[in-house]
């Protein structure tokens, strides 16, 4: 029986989903491991693409577009890693990265959760964590992630600082988190309202509340295309971040949803209640 499951969710991912199981396979943690691909309803032959270059992953289809919490909770539920290591098909994994992560975890019995340095292709760090989710964190996180895009100086300079120093946080990033199977299932799993977005933070606010700790290692680095999958359709992932929002703040903090929804309507970005497409 893999000590780790590696769940990896798809949705239109033949880009880099390739580049994604190359490093798995180039650099295989050393522990006993399984890779497991759910793909959420893919139409431009990611599962064709995994099956014939990738035999030995497992495919999982769930037969709909579920979203990326659900798809997560589909690939735990039919694995059995004692860790589970989710993961972006739009990350690269390099040599040893998976193995320190499982090495942190194993070295703080308190700790349920581990996250990385993610890093763009061109080495930059991206703010993989943070504060729990509140009007002023979500201001100070925007502020902090469109100031290090545009290359503002005092923000680029703080941003890379910050992702120099281990820590706890409230959460890291789903992009590359790796989490005891048994912290995960005391929670419930990931919370499957969220189609999309907000899931880790939500997922790792119902872990600290049972006094386990999330860590971010700054020694480890994971690479991150990020944002690929929302280039192709901004207006409908942008609508789906103000659902999840909105479902956040209706299970954290109920009493701000009336104003949440005030303000997103006067500024004619109100999403309606259908879903947009998944990861």
């Amino acid at each position: 029986m893999p000590r780790l499951t590696i769940i990896i969710v798809t949705y239109n991912s033949t880009g880099h989903i390739d580049a994604c199981l190359r490093s798995l396979t180039a650099y295989p943690p050393r522990i006993e491991h399984e890779v497991l691909v759910v793909d959420n309803a893919s139409q431009d032959g990611t599962v064709e693409l995994v099956r014939g270059n990738w035999p030995a992953v497992r495919v999982l289809e769930p037969g709909a577009n579920i979203g990326f919490a659900a798809a997560n909770n589909a690939g735990i539920r039919q694995s059995s890693g004692e860790l589970l290591l989710l993961l972006n098909p739009d990350t690269v994994v390099p040599r040893g990265a998976t193995d320190a992560l499982v090495g942190h975890l194993d070295a703080r019995h308190d700790a349920a959760v581990v996250g990385p340095r993610l890093i763009d292709e061109d080495g930059r760090p991206e703010l993989s964590f943070g504060a729990m989710i509140t009007p002023l964190a979500e201001l100070r996180q925007k502020i902090l992630v469109k100031g290090h895009a545009r290359g503002i100086p005092l923000i680029s300079t703080y941003v890379h600082r910050i992702t120099r120093e281990s820590r706890e946080v409230d959460w890291v990033s789903g992009a590359c988190l790796l989490v005891r199977r048994a912290d995960a299932k005391a929670v419930g799993l990931l919370d499957e309202r969220y189609f999309m977005y907000t899931e880790d933070v939500d997922f790792c606010a119902g872990i600290r509340a049972r006094g386990r700790k999330v860590l971010f290692e700054a020694g480890v680095e994971v690479r991150h295309l990020r944002g690929r999958s929302a280039m192709s359709a901004p207006t409908a992932t942008a609508s789906a971040y103000r659902r999840s929002q909105l479902a956040f703040y209706g299970k954290h903090h109920p009493g701000l949803v009336g104003p949440l929804r005030l303000y997103l309507k006067l500024r004619g970005v109100l999403p309606d209640t259908q879903r947009g497409p998944g990861p």
